[in-house]
């Protein structure tokens, strides 16, 4: 049996769409065709009597047919249609996309302020949920201080070496090269000037205040906020958060303690190799490029630096420690059941947990700068 429309008849307005046969994959070309050569505007009855058997694709030539008619101000009436071919052409209409009309874009003053409205909502809003969890992680530790029992002593030590043992490769790496680029821009500087011994001050300064500390913090931001977000994100999508509340278990307990609180142990470490490293690497490029001997680099070094800066550069790591971890815990919760949903928070983590970080440093250098050191 030939599938597809067997004939159409128009008259005026009106036309008679007569089908038989199967409308399957099949003959869905030769159908389509035929409801296409179909005017606009017309009331179209679609006698379905003779057809014996509809599949998917038949249902959409039908559908895309009603669609457009629908469109254009006509109808479409399907006649002697089976009860079990009615049920399929209802499921694919209701599944067909749906074209949304966009309309034209226009610069108003008040959809500017709505955006900005919008964005500082958001922001106070999102600002607000890291303190609630902030609020959280300080409630749970001090739970775990009173009852000990509860505290996860192996989930503390695993991500220790998760977030700290793992990460000291790239950051000596990092700070040992920083610490050679100061060194080699420095000495190109200050060798006008005869100054060059002054590059040991400018090594010290900058990477025992800012940059050891910094980038250290902004390196651990992109592993561990990425991983923090996306293990609890993962377990959000498997339902076993859901799953922990049913048997009686504090996920901020179980998940959020131990992580924070790894962070806040390991990243002073991590900030200390920096600067060891970074130090190293000055001096090696600084004998190198200015003949500056380790005996006359660590005495500078002893002499010309305060030990205010390693005070200012380690008072941040904490801080910084706990912005990381509340914003990779927070974006893992907001993750839904979906993986779309988890790669877009993953990505969220990691760039709000290193722009918080940059900001808390700017505050941190105008404060200390306001109280002298």
């Amino acid at each position: 049996m030939t599938a597809g429309p067997a004939r159409d008849d128009s008259r005026g307005d009106a036309a008679a769409l007569h089908l038989e046969g199967e409308l399957t994959l099949a003959g869905v070309s030769a159908l389509n065709r035929r409801c296409e050569a179909l005017d606009g505007g017309l009331q179209v009855t679609a006698d379905m009597a003779g057809v014996t058997r509809l599949d998917t694709a038949g249902a959409w030539a039908l559908a895309r047919l009603e669609a457009r008619l629908a469109a254009q101000g006509g109808s479409v009436r399907f006649d002697g249609i089976a009860p079990a071919q009615a049920s399929l052409l209802r499921a694919v209409t209701a599944a067909m996309p749906k074209v949304e009309e966009v309309p034209a874009a226009r610069w108003r003053l008040t959809d500017l302020l709505e955006g900005l409205g919008r964005g500082v909502a958001g922001g106070t809003g999102f600002l607000l949920a890291l303190v609630a969890y902030l609020g959280l992680f300080l409630a749970r530790l001090g739970r775990a201080l009173r009852h000990p029992s509860e505290f996860r002593l192996t989930s503390l030590v695993h991500h220790c070496g998760e977030v700290g043992l793992k990460a000291v490769p790239i950051v000596s790496v990092m700070a040992f090269l920083i610490g050679v680029v100061l060194a080699f821009q420095g000495s190109a500087q200050l060798r006008q000037f005869g100054a060059e011994v002054f590059v040991v001050d400018l090594i010290a300064i900058s990477i025992l205040r800012e940059l050891g500390i910094l980038l250290t913090s902004i390196i651990v931001a992109g592993r561990t906020a990425s991983a923090f977000t996306a293990a609890i994100g993962s377990m959000k999508m498997r339902e076993e958060i859901d799953a922990m509340r049913t048997l009686g278990l504090d996920p901020a307990m179980v998940l959020f303690v131990p992580r924070i609180l790894a962070l806040l142990l390991m990243l002073p470490i991590l900030g200390l190799v920096a600067n060891v490293m970074g130090l190293l690497g000055g001096a090696i490029m600084s004998w190198i490029e200015l003949g500056i001997s380790p005996a006359l680099f660590r005495t500078r070094l002893i002499e010309g630096t305060d030990i205010s800066h390693v005070i200012v550069g380690m008072v941040k790591a904490p801080v910084f420690a706990l912005i990381i971890g509340i914003v990779g815990c927070h974006a893992g919760m907001q993750v839904e059941s979906n993986a779309e949903s988890l790669g877009r928070m993953t990505s969220n983590a990691v760039v709000a947990a290193i722009f918080a970080v940059i900001v808390a440093d700017a505050l941190f250098s105008v404060f200390f700068a306001q109280i002298g050191m």
